[in-house]
């Protein structure tokens, strides 16, 4: 067994991906192994007992948008009783933001990656603050969900179909350029994405009150493209899945109670730790004492060698997660010390044009000491509440070092 040459195909793999939104579609129609009674949410497998508050809150949203149930009562009761099932987004080649709850009939990204031919799917972002995925679903909160899925989704469906599809690659590589970092900080991509689309979303509806409604709601999320590109880094990790022998930490990933990592070359086991509280900036009346713990699938971006490990790419993230400009430089510079390569199509212009940190070596991560710095939102630890703050956390070493063990029994080392 060659552990170098299993590491050097899982990377590859990964950087030659080229995933494109490709269309759109309700999550039952699309999604693989998608029913009627299934929540998919962010991170390893949870049950309701052990869900933390805005974990909780997403999925009573989902519920009361699909008419299952009125409250959180009725939510709680359905899903104790077996009716509901909830499964990770990632068992059915997908991930969600924050809670990540995707139900049957919401709407979601068709990716397909055009050099290896996989698919991967996101549901669409909201935007800040009181919304869905936090945790939040007060009556406003399902309102401006029906809204997006009963007007914005068909256009912006038939847009992307008009448009012969987006380049997400292409797109995260010219926004890293562009003060990005692909996790966080979105705000170029997000205008690059709504550009590109907004010739297509006039021509896909005749009604131009519509089509303005929309692009202006596109253009205003500054996350707009965050869930496009969390499903483009899902489609580059997979085809780095299963590789024998390979090392590489290749799915990274929340539910507000549990951290878990996956590493190709053990298959689809799931090692896991408790998460974090992040560290960074409240929002006005909000402090870490109301803090949820870390939640969402968005570490993916990190896992795919953008979020986190780009810091460098986009020194004003500090302004929204806390920090100075050194030290988005020196995150990136130290996440160079636990991946196993350099991009090779993003780039970082205050690094001279260096890759960024791609490919988490477990091994180097617990010979150094170093866990992967992850860019993240926080959501308040009570259900129906949202977003108070973003920042920063670290998973623990405990779960790579497990990891790690496990390796080495699987492959007798």
């Amino acid at each position: 067994m060659d552990i170098e040459k299993a590491n050097a195909t899982a990377t590859d793999r990964m950087m030659e991906a080229r995933p494109v939104v490709v269309g759109m579609g309700k999550a039952i129609d699309v999604v693989p192994g998608m029913r009627d009674n299934l929540l998919m949410h962010a991170g390893p497998p949870i049950t309701w007992e052990r869900a933390s508050g805005p974990m909780k809150g997403a999925i009573t949203g989902a519920l009361i948008y699909e008419g299952k149930a009125k409250d959180m009562a009725e939510a709680q009761k359905l899903v104790e009783s077996g009716k509901i099932d909830l499964e990770p987004c990632h068992h059915h080649q997908s991930v969600g933001p924050m809670a990540g709850v995707t139900s049957a009939n919401m709407s979601v990204y068709i990716l397909e990656n055009k050099t290896h031919g996989n698919m991967s799917y996101s549901n669409l972002n909201e935007g800040y603050g009181k919304v869905l995925r936090y945790g939040a679903y007060s009556e406003e909160v399902i309102e401006r969900f029906a809204w997006m899925e009963n007007v914005m989704a068909p256009v912006l469906g038939k847009a992307i179909e008009l448009s012969g599809g987006i380049d997400i690659r292409a797109m995260l590589a010219e926004s890293l350029h562009m003060g990005d970092e692909g996790h966080n900080r979105n705000k170029a991509g997000s205008v690059l994405f709504t550009k590109a689309l907004a010739p297509y979303l006039v021509k896909a509806t005749g009604d131009a009150d519509i089509a303005s409604e929309i692009i202006k709601f596109l253009g205003d999320n500054a996350l707009t493209i965050l869930n496009p590109v969390m499903a483009a880094c899902k489609a580059m990790v997979d085809v780095a899945h299963g590789i024998e022998g390979s090392t590489i930490v290749h799915v990274m990933a929340r539910n507000g109670t549990d951290f878990g990592i996956r590493v190709s070359g053990l298959g689809d086991r799931w090692f896991i730790s408790p998460v974090g509280i992040p560290k960074g900036l409240y929002f006005p009346g909000f402090t870490e004492a109301d803090s949820s713990g870390d939640i969402g699938d968005s570490t993916i971006t990190e896992s795919a060698g953008i979020g986190g490990f780009a810091m460098a790419s986009a020194p004003a993230i500090v302004t929204f997660v806390s920090g100075t400009p050194k030290d988005a430089i020196n995150a990136t510079l130290e996440m160079y010390e636990i991946c196993f390569t350099e991009h090779k199509f993003f780039t970082i212009p205050p690094l001279d044009f260096r890759g960024t940190p791609t490919g988490i070596d477990l091994r180097k991560v617990v010979e150094l000491g170093i866990t992967p710095r992850v860019n993240t939102g926080v959501a308040h630890k009570d259900p129906g509440v949202g977003q108070v703050g973003a920042g920063l956390v670290r998973p623990e070493l405990s779960m790579f070092e497990e990891a790690l063990q496990a390796f080495a029994e699987e492959y007798k080392i």
